[in-house]
């Protein structure tokens, strides 16, 4: 019996590995199936998979319930405080993002015209907080302080919470939201001209930034600083918050891109990326797959890459021309773009 024994091990053990195998395997092809991935087709076709994978991508989120009762969800602003910044006023807001949660944002108001003004919503990364994207000795290069200076409205609330507040919510889907009602909450000021609404952010609030643009349409200019790449990319040598549970086997992140067309676009990727993080080849790369939509809807013009020669940095000077083509800000003549 035991010799019995000892010539079936290595059966077992070949049959142990090969289920391993194919487990692996068959976790790798759902990766590679990518069920929603784009490709080149009409723009009624093209229009129909846009609602199509934002109602899944929603579902996926866990937020398609907060979308439905947005109206049924008061935000209840309340100011905590407010501090003249002489060419405009910055506040510190709190609204509610759900009906059982509280958020802090900051807000800043031109002080040197009149509105209503275009807005843009501000997004942090990794490690930072709202006031983050205001500061100039940083990798933001203070881009809202520089908005807020040429009259817009800047809101900047907190994404880089990394637990889940509420039960069944996704991380991504809360982080989303809040963004979402960043907008709701700038729709209620007669201030802002809500066809004028466009957001940025570097990094992980690149991350967001495509996010936002891609799910709510309220959005009439994205742009997203050092993070166009592929969820390849990201699976090593990253904070794995970006993967929701189901995400890869819909989409890629050039198709949650390809969400935002044909409202224009720009990329920002660094020289200096070291390769493990955003580099440019991998942008170029997803930037290819996004332009088959734009294509479809006859604007190949309103997507671009910016390659400028640093690292993972905003590049003010391309977002301030951006922002002014799209949004179309009262200029102040003391406001130049550097």
């Amino acid at each position: 019996m035991k010799a019995t024994i000892k010539r079936r091990l290595p059966g077992w053990f070949a049959l142990a590995v090969v289920l391993m195998l194919l487990a692996a395997g068959a976790e790798a092809h759902s990766y590679k199936q990518r069920a929603l991935k784009y490709s080149s087709r009409s723009q009624k076709m093209a229009l129909a998979w846009q609602n199509d994978t934002r109602a899944k991508l929603s579902a996926l989120l866990n937020i398609d319930d907060l979308i439905a009762a947005r109206k049924d969800i008061p935000l209840n602003p309340v100011e905590i405080s407010s501090v003249n910044k002489v060419d405009y006023l910055m506040k510190e807001i709190e609204i509610s993002s759900t009906q059982s949660r509280r958020i802090r944002v900051m807000v800043t108001f031109p002080m040197k015209s009149r509105g209503p003004w275009p807005a843009v919503v501000c997004l942090h990364g990794h490690s930072g907080q709202p006031t983050s994207v205001y500061e100039k000795d940083s990798p933001y290069n203070g881009f809202a302080t520089e908005l807020a200076t040429r009259n817009y409205v800047t809101i900047a609330p907190v994404t880089s919470q990394h637990e889940i507040f509420e039960q069944g919510r996704t991380l991504v889907g809360e982080r989303l939201w809040d963004a979402m009602r960043c907008i709701d909450y700038l729709e209620t000021l007669i201030a802002v001209d809500a066809l004028r609404i466009g957001c940025a952010g570097l990094s992980m609030g690149g991350e967001m930034s495509m996010w936002l643009g891609a799910m709510d349409q309220r959005v009439s200019a994205v742009l997203s600083a050092g993070f166009l790449t592929k969820m390849d990319q990201m699976e090593q040598d990253h904070c794995m918050c970006w993967k929701v549970p189901g995400i890869r086997e819909l989409v890629d992140f050039p198709d949650i891109f390809c969400l935002i067309a044909p409202r224009p676009l720009m990329c920002q990727n660094g020289l200096q990326e070291p390769p493990s993080q955003f580099p440019v080849d991998v942008a170029k790369s997803a930037l290819k797959e996004i332009q088959v939509i734009y294509m479809n809807f006859s604007q190949s013009d309103r997507v671009e890459l910016v390659v400028h020669p640093e690292g993972q940095v905003v590049d003010i000077k391309s977002l301030l021309l951006f922002f002014k083509k799209e949004l179309k800000p009262v200029e102040n003549k003391a406001a130049s773009i550097r």
